[in-house]
């Protein structure tokens, strides 16, 4: 075994590897850019070197610096996590001729399944089912057109050299297809350097399962199971869970079958995982081999019981499998999702910023769990902790969350427990998206396929209309939360006793009138509130609400609303009211009860601003010309995603501030309307 090691990668997934290698007694090294000088894995690894900028460009992708640092540490072995560098063969052969081991098959490998296309081509020979399509070289957009009339639609274009759900676009008719494919080809050279795409018939209501692969040096290949991962907005899994509940044992077996036998058709060794789609009758397809180890790994780890990124090590290290296929077992389901700082609300944008609250459930081993690995009820896998900072340069993930229970009803109620257990100030989060996501009949039943979310995504989002009770329970809560200030700063003062100290609106020849306002989204909340000590009439709107008995004790509030007892969790700080009811959350931000008259004027902007910092890719529209409102004026590229700025309302351009190629901050005005 290694005694040092370097992991070319950042965040959760070096976190990750650094946690079994210390397991092992195993020393490692980490790498960061500029922007993660204070990030966890720099302060967890036994050692971390500073490689470059913060752009992926100047620093995570920089292989050469890499391996100098490597080197210099005497490093016997590297370990490169997902995305980055993990599935590129060029690196991958630099790392083996400088006599450092590569933690993932060999570049050999990784080039016959690099491309899309030339993966698909390999299995097909090799009796894998495969979807038709075009994987042709000739790229020139007529002939692509012309491919496209002859497979018919819907069709998918999918980045040749791609993954991870970049580069794809779902066409439905033939006038569609130039605008997605230079789309398609524009991210996909952003994302991953080339923009080579392929063609494939698009199936309807598919599934994603996938099959976790492992192979070693001693030519032995077995598969450790599925991982149903349906659950996609924009080809970006949601959640995943092992076992699929959609998978006769019949059909399992096939599909495992199929996935060693991809492996071995090129001589796999390490991790990866074989993705296929699986139409509704159960015919299923080859998609692609992900060669390395994939952010949903810890699904399978936790029904199996085993460390996958120990199995790296081993057999990066040349040892044989550990164990052999009729030796792997499962017990019980396992789920996880992504927990990104990024608003549902506005169109799933990413965020950025100070976590100024991260509280997360306590990780709770189960005794089955053999010193944590796999068995575990609830386990957190983050590489940020309370207090960093979520930047613009990488992927916005805050934590996985995954949880473990003896069947698939019993986990999916440990995952709402875990959700509602969680809070996240500072940038906005999917929290309540996923709380929706979990309680959705479409989960629950086990009948989503990969575009269910797109097409009902309403069906998730916050409604339009505030509840009632949790609004109450909000002010309830900061209400509560004021007497106890209040009383607080009064045991410090001369007379703690004094009535002036009670926080109740009491005023000499009148009954208390306390004012509270909130800002939820775009919406600003005003109320007013008689009593104290727990004992209220809240008046919101026309109606007057009867609060009685309320207690705050810890993040536990109970209190009798309109005659109900009713029991929430509930958090009040920093300006923020966190409130949550076992169904689902309200999460409000306290306000001044006094506004500007510019804050309520409403007055149209007419200019259009970028949301976050990002790059210019495109500008459509030039000075003069008209457009009409929902017309894209230009498109910008944050956080590896192509966002679309459009005009906010009919009229014509005035001024355009930007070219392709800038980078801008946040907020910064890129044109304006006449």
């Amino acid at each position: 075994m290694f005694n040092t090691i370097l992991i070319a990668n950042r965040g959760e997934i070096a976190c990750r590897v650094i946690r079994t290698a210390r397991r092992l007694g195993i020393r490692t090294v980490a790498v960061y850019s500029e922007a993660d000088a204070d990030a966890q894995h720099a302060r967890l690894a036994d050692e971390a070197h500073c490689i470059g900028g913060p752009r992926p460009q100047d620093s995570y992708l920089r292989g050469d610096v890499i391996l100098d640092v490597a080197k210099k540490t005497g490093a016997q072995a590297i370990h490169p996590g997902y995305g980055f560098l993990s599935e590129n063969a060029d690196f991958a052969d630099a790392v083996q001729a400088a006599g450092i081991a590569f933690i993932g098959p060999a570049g050999s490998s990784m080039r016959k399944m690099g491309s899309k296309a030339g993966a698909k081509d390999l299995m097909a020979a090799a009796g894998v089912p495969v979807v038709p399509g075009y994987t042709g070289e000739d790229q020139s957009p007529e002939l692509l057109q012309r491919e496209a009339d002859r497979i018919g639609y819907p069709l998918m274009i999918k980045a040749a050299h791609g993954g991870g759900g970049k580069g794809m676009r779902i066409v439905r008719q033939a006038s569609e297809f130039a605008a997605n494919l230079q789309s398609c080809q524009r991210e996909a050279a952003s994302a991953f350097g080339r923009d080579r795409v392929l063609l494939e018939r698009y199936i309807e209501h598919p599934r994603h399962i996938e099959i976790q692969i492992f192979g070693d040096a001693h030519g032995n290949a077995i598969h450790l199971g599925e991982r149903e991962c349906s659950a996609q907005r924009r080809y970006q899994k949601v959640l995943e869970e092992s076992p699929s509940p959609f998978l006769t044992p019949e059909l399992r077996a096939r599909m495992g079958a199929a996935a060693v036998l991809a492996a071995r058709a090129i001589d796999y060794a390490n991790a990866g995982t074989v993705e296929f789609i699986v139409a509704p009758s159960g015919e299923f397809f080859f998609m692609e081999i992900n060669t390395r180890l994939q952010v949903e790994h810890p699904v399978t780890e936790e029904v199996t019981g085993l460390d996958l990124v120990e199995w790296q090590l081993r057999i990066a290290a040349g040892e044989a499998m550990p164990l052999q296929q009729d030796q792997i077992t499962q017990r019980g389901h396992a789920i996880e999702v992504r927990l990104y700082a990024e608003d549902p609300d506005a169109g799933f944008l990413p965020g950025s910023g100070t976590l100024k609250t991260l509280r997360l459930p306590p990780p709770q081993p189960s005794p089955a769990s053999g010193g944590g690995r796999g068995y575990g009820h609830v386990r957190i896998d983050s590489g940020v902790i309370e207090g960093d900072t979520v930047t613009i340069f990488y992927d916005p993930m805050i934590a996985k969350l995954i949880v473990w229970d003896e069947d698939r009803p019993r986990a999916l109620a440990r995952l709402r427990d875990a959700l509602a257990e969680s809070k996240i100030t500072g940038p906005k989060s999917n929290i309540a998206f996923l709380e929706r996501l979990v309680r959705h009949p479409a989960i629950v039943e086990a009948r989503i396929d990969t575009g269910y979310l797109d097409r009902h995504l309403d069906e998730f989002l916050a409604p339009a209309e505030t509840d009632t009770s949790l609004l109450l329970a909000a002010a309830t809560a900061q209400l509560l939360a004021q007497e106890a200030e209040a009383r607080n700063i009064a045991t410090q003062g001369n007379d703690p006793t004094s009535p002036w100290a009670i926080a109740d609106g009491w005023r000499l020849g009148h009954g208390g009138i306390r004012r509270l306002a909130f800002a939820h989204g775009d919406a600003r909340i005003e109320l007013t509130a008689h009593g104290h000590d727990g004992d209220y009439v809240i008046e919101l709107g026309d109606a007057s609400h009867a609060v009685s008995g309320a207690r705050l004790e810890g993040d536990a509030l109970s209190a009798r609303i309109d005659g109900s007892m009713r029991r929430f969790r509930a958090t009040c700080g920093n300006g923020e009211v966190l409130v949550h009811d076992s169904q689902q959350r309200l999460h409000l931000h306290a306000e001044s009860v006094y506004r500007h008259a510019d804050q309520a004027s409403g007055s149209a902007d007419h200019r259009i601003r970028a949301p976050m910092p990002g790059r210019v890719v495109v500008v459509q529209k030039q000075t003069g010309d008209a457009v009409s409102a929902g017309d894209v004026v230009l498109v910008i590229e944050a956080m590896k995603m192509e966002l679309a700025l459009k005009a906010p309302r009919d009229g014509v351009i005035a001024e355009v501030r930007a070219k392709p190629g800038d980078f801008v901050e946040g907020d910064t005005v890129l044109a304006t309307l006449e």
